[in-house]
């Protein structure tokens, strides 16, 4: 849109206010309003765009051309201008903020023309039409400099898309651009209006000031047009696209300069067009974390706040009324028509309520402009111009297409909709139809044509079907797409990449569908029960725990006798266990994988057995039973080797190291762990999806932490770098926490608090986003020890004390007695000696009970320090010397070095430096690397001052005083 400026403006009009532009007056009813100079500048400046958004730079840039001012003017000078009009009183609304982004002049306007200069080009051409482009475009920028680039190669151009999409308003627009390079000779024909083929000629003819007194208009028309540089813009064409198309080339081989740009739901197919296909506006993407300022650069989310605005809804976004409006953008596809006639609704229902009333398809009904076509004041409208224009068969198809939400292939189209009467050419013509007409979306991946209908042709469309056909079409799409996941499902863990998943994803769409329809009032529980089971290890693969608990419950809750024992059972009883384990960590998921297994094992099948042991394991692990989840593993080894089968294999090998790691044997974990990564990274098909990763996936997380405690710090960094690059580049959630899991422990352990800050909050993202709530407390728990080693004993202590309350509550203790050490140091940092005395005593006998007995040399040296405090007992060095014969034992030379220190520093404080040197330099003399960590470099510096040097606990606090 060009802005209005100096006295070619004439007068603006709004409300009771007049302003004159040229004179630099405004008046209200008639008597002049004192106005500053800046502040009359910024009213002139939005009320020459109104209904456009001018951002804070823009009018910054207009008021102070030549001077950089601070936005604290702008806003004191905009205070000045809304006092002056009085805006917001009495219902009163000229301006509207848009946060972060700048302000729109809001209020309707009537403009008093001025006298046409002579050689306007007006002047030149007397029967310009074009109206001017009222309200600002959004996200087209791109498209009419394509446009543009076209006509100035090829005569005719046709712009084609769904109803709704915006072709008439970019039409209009580009044709403004374009009419200085004709001399102003311009002409809109809207064939919108016309229902008879004979009066396309006489219409384009009338516009153009040509006599139509005779039967045949076009030899006039034609010889008009001969010597002519004219931009023709034929809007609305598909209806009577035949004759337009005839047209069309009659005028581009009479006429050579003539360029004609043409708007339709069907190209005209004649030679000499280019044609455009304009796509919906584009939408942000789910995503939970993203801010206001992100979301509203999108094109679809820009137009619905600025037609909110524009509306005068007062807008004040937070981030998630954001997110409120991408859901919108995303559920009405992009379309422009759609999100004004939504926008509209706001004032009346508020953003929520009018994204609930979506969801009832109650927009098709909703009405917009009182000055747009008949076919565009309601969706509804428009649905109906385009249903009215397709043939019987095109009808039919249309109708059953709507059975699929989002994305299906012709294949899927054929094994659904097809009927005996509706065979495979009559099916693919139709769809080839309904492409060319623009009311069905066609995209390639790859290989393959993906199509899909907008989600409001879709609703319309289903409004229009007869209630049998519709179930039994129901019942053949849930069949189709239980096969479907029978066939593909498995092949999940192969997929390495993004693009190569989305069909996947896409097809996920079709199955929630599907199981919503099977086990709703009118659907048929015995296709839903095969759909649950087959969907289960899929919702696992994907890491969506919540659909999977959700939809194996309901399977199961109506599943009858003749199940009992079946596949099926097998699949929802370990799918509703493995998705409890994970969303919640309680012992409700034992009877569930219990029964599970029991099922396996009667089949005889040995990855049915591995498909349920693998998730026993882990459950055992998560609560606590460390000493059962090493039974398990033994027998998932044994059963993942009988499957000869490599991805089961490699399964075997992590459930064995990782139960061995936490167990104390880091020797034979270490040599299971690297098993496991050895593994091919592209298995082939697995049941590792079934439990919703792959062996050589989570291996490598466990094996770094193995790898630190062995003594091998820097090589544990690497490794868990690795291992969280790869299931970050995998994009599965599951593998992925567990992998920052392991290595926010390394982090942590190795004294780089930057990079465990880092990891914890990349954990709390991903976690969360997914429901896993055990493990965004375990992330928390992370987050209180770095407050502890920060300085920050009493808050960190407060949030170790919450999270481990939370993670008993729930049952998840695999990460409970390293928090727990973390929380006694608090304690000891404090000085609340007696009750890190009580703690520890308590987590040393649930190691010994439960088998965590990796952690129990640390454990006893930070007892020795608590008895160390309070006076230099032997049982204090008692503690220590145990815990590093325990640490020698186990060859967990990082406890050992812990350990060590300690006990030089005991002998330091008897006078015995020599003795601690020794000490030191044995410990110090079994690293090869990582003389930079924490640990070791307080080593050193105890090592070079004879162990006078305090101990640094972790680079964080110097070892507490003693009591007397």
């Amino acid at each position: 849109m060009t802005r209005a400026t100096g006295d070619a403006a004439g007068d603006l009009s709004f409300g009771p206010f007049c302003l004159n532009v040229g004179q630099r007056l405004l008046a209200k009813e008639g008597v002049p309003v004192e106005l500053g100079a800046r502040a009359l500048d910024l009213l002139i400046a939005l009320a020459s765009a109104p209904n456009t958004l001018l951002t804070k730079q823009d009018l910054m840039s207009a008021v102070w051309p030549d001077v950089i001012v601070e936005e604290g003017n702008l806003r004191f000078h905009m205070t000045g201008l809304r006092k002056a009009l009085g805006d917001g009183r009495d219902g009163a609304r000229y301006i509207t903020t848009i946060p972060g982004r700048g302000y729109c002049f809001v209020a309707p306007i009537s403009r008093s023309s001025p006298a046409l200069v002579p050689g306007d080009d007006a002047v030149k051409f007397r029967h310009a039409n074009l109206p001017n482009l009222l309200e600002r475009m959004v996200g087209r920028e791109s498209d009419i400099l394509d446009l543009s680039e076209r006509l100035s190669r090829f005569p005719v151009v046709s712009i084609v898309g769904g109803g709704g999409v915006g072709k008439t308003t970019v039409a209009i627009a580009l044709a403004n651009q374009l009419a200085g390079a004709f001399d102003g000779a311009a002409v809109l024909a809207d064939f919108g209006t016309l229902s008879d083929p004979l009066l396309v000629s006489p219409a384009l003819a009338s516009m153009l000031g040509i006599p139509v007194g005779s039967d045949d208009v076009r030899p006039s028309l034609l010889a008009y047009l001969r010597d002519k540089h004219i931009l023709l813009v034929f809007d609305t064409c598909e209806h009577l696209v035949d004759a337009v198309a005839d047209l069309a080339a009659s005028i581009i081989d009479a006429a050579p300069h003539v360029r004609i740009l043409v708007t339709s739901r069907e190209a005209l197919r004649i030679e000499g067009e280019s044609i455009y296909k304009l796509d919906t506006l584009a939408c942000a993407p789910v995503d939970p974390e993203m801010t206001a300022e992100k979301i509203l650069s999108y094109p679809a989310s820009q137009m619905f706040a600025e037609r909110i605005a524009a509306s005068g809804v007062p807008l004040s976004l937070t981030d998630d009324d954001a997110r409120i409006i991408a859901a919108i953008c995303r559920k009405l596809d992009g379309m422009a028509l759609a999100l004004e006639l939504a926008a509209r609704r706001v004032e009346a229902y508020g953003l929520s309520q009018t994204a609930a009333l979506l969801d009832q398809h109650l927009a098709l009904a909703w009405v917009g402009s009182r000055n747009a076509p008949p076919r565009q004041k309601t969706l509804q409208a428009t649905l109906d111009w385009s249903f009215g224009l397709l043939s019987d068969l095109d009808r039919t198809v249309l109708r059953r297409l709507a059975i699929f939400v989002g994305d299906f292939t012709l294949d899927a189209a054929w094994e659904v909709i097809a009927t005996p009467s509706l065979d495979r050419p009559a099916l693919f013509g139709a769809i080839d139809s309904l492409v060319a007409k623009s009311l069905l979306s066609a995209s390639s991946f790859g290989a393959m044509m993906r199509y899909r209908l907008l989600d409001t042709t879709r609703a319309y469309a289903l409004n229009s079907h007869i209630e049998d056909e519709l179930a039994d079409l129901a019942a053949s799409h849930a069949s189709y797409y239980r096969r479907w996941l029978e066939q593909f499902g498995p092949d999940w863990p192969t997929l390495s990449s993004g693009p190569e998943r989305l069909p996947y994803f896409l097809g996920i769409n079709n199955v929630r569908a599907a199981l919503e329809w099977a086990f709703g009032d009118s659907g048929n529980v015995d296709v839903g029960i095969s759909l649950a089971a087959a969907a289960v290890p899929v919702f696992q693969a994907m890491s969506l725990f919540p659909e999977c608990q959700r939809w194996s419950e309901r399977a199961l809750s109506v599943m009858g006798e003749h199940y009992q024992e079946s596949r099926e059972e097998m699949h929802l009883q370990a799918g509703l266990g493995i998705s409890r384990m994970y969303l919640h960590g309680g012992r409700d998921a034992l009877p569930a994988l219990t029964r599970g297994l029991e099922i396996a094992e009667g089949r005889g099948n040995a990855v049915d057995q591995l498909k349920v042991l693998g998730p026993l394991n882990m459950f055992h692990l998560r609560t606590g039973d460390f000493k059962s989840a090493l039974e398990c593993a033994y027998r998932c080894s044994s059963v993942a080797e009988a499957t000869e089968e490599p991805s089961a294999i490699s399964l075997g090998h992590f459930f064995l190291g990782n139960s061995l790691h936490f167990g104390g044997e880091l020797g034979r974990a270490r040599l299971e762990l690297e098993a496991a990564l050895a593994s091919d990274p592209l298995p082939s098909r697995a049941p590792g999806s079934y439990v919703g990763f792959q062996g050589r996936g989570l291996a490598g997380g466990i094996l770094a932490r193995n790898l630190w405690l062995q003594g091998f710090p820097d090589l544990a960094a690497i490794r868990a770098r690795q291992a969280i690059k790869e299931a970050a580049e995998a994009d599965h959630s599951l593998t992925l926490c567990i992998a920052l899991l392991g290595g926010i422990a390394v982090f942590l352990w190795r004294g780089d608090l930057e990079s465990a800050q880092e990891h914890i909050d990349w954990l709390i993202s991903r976690a969360g986003l997914h429901s896993l709530s055990p493990y965004v407390s375990v992330a928390r728990g992370f987050e209180a020890e770095i407050a502890i080693r920060r300085g920050d004993p009493s808050a960190g202590v407060d949030g170790l004390r919450q999270c481990i309350e939370r993670l008993h509550a729930s049952t998840y203790e695999v990460f409970t007695t390293m928090l727990e050490i973390s929380l006694i140091k608090g304690l000891l940092a404090l000085g609340k000696i007696d009750e890190g005395l009580e703690r520890v005593e308590k987590a040393i006998q649930s190691v010994e009970t439960n088998g965590d007995f990796c952690y129990g040399p640390e454990l006893l040296r930070i007892k020795g320090n608590l008895l160390g405090s309070i006076s230099a007992s032997d049982e204090a060095r008692h503690c220590i010397t145990d815990a590093i014969a325990a640490s020698r034992k186990m060859c967990a030379r990082s406890w050992e070095l812990r350990a060590s220190c300690d006990l030089a520093a005991l002998e330091a404080d008897l006078g015995k430096k020599r003795e601690a040197a020794t000490i030191l330099r044995l410990v110090l003399d079994e690293f090869d690397e990582g003389h930079d960590t924490a640990d070791l470099r307080a080593a050193q510096d105890m090592s070079m001052h004879g162990g006078d040097v305090p101990i640094v606990i972790e680079a964080s606090h110097e070892r507490p005083t003693r009591r007397p």
